[in-house]
């Protein structure tokens, strides 16, 4: 049906940026370094000088963020994560937090 005249139509789109979630790894006293190591190889895809850094940062402080993701993606890093620790039988841990 065509406008009147003298009328628009206006519509407004409204693009919504996504939350943003951090993966955070957890210390444990079992959880081999190598194995944390090629768990960031992995699953977060980070370059080995980056996934050493962040292994000791991990083994020093008790904890680091990993990586930043939307939730969905967050939350299906940490659970791959923790299925590749127990499949190893490491008790290894990871959560998800909202930035």
């Amino acid at each position: 049906m065509p406008l009147q005249e003298g009328f628009q139509e206006k519509t407004k789109t409204r693009v919504k940026e996504p939350h943003f979630y951090q993966v955070i790894m957890h210390n444990d006293d079992f959880t081999t370094m190598d194995f944390v190591v090629s768990l960031l190889q992995a699953i977060f895809h980070k370059e080995e000088p980056e996934a050493v850094r962040l292994m000791y940062r991990v083994h020093h402080s008790g904890q680091a963020v990993v990586g930043r993701y939307p939730y969905d993606i967050a939350v299906t890093k940490a659970q791959a994560g923790m299925s590749m620790a127990r499949a190893e039988g490491f008790p290894f841990r990871l959560t998800v937090e909202e930035i």
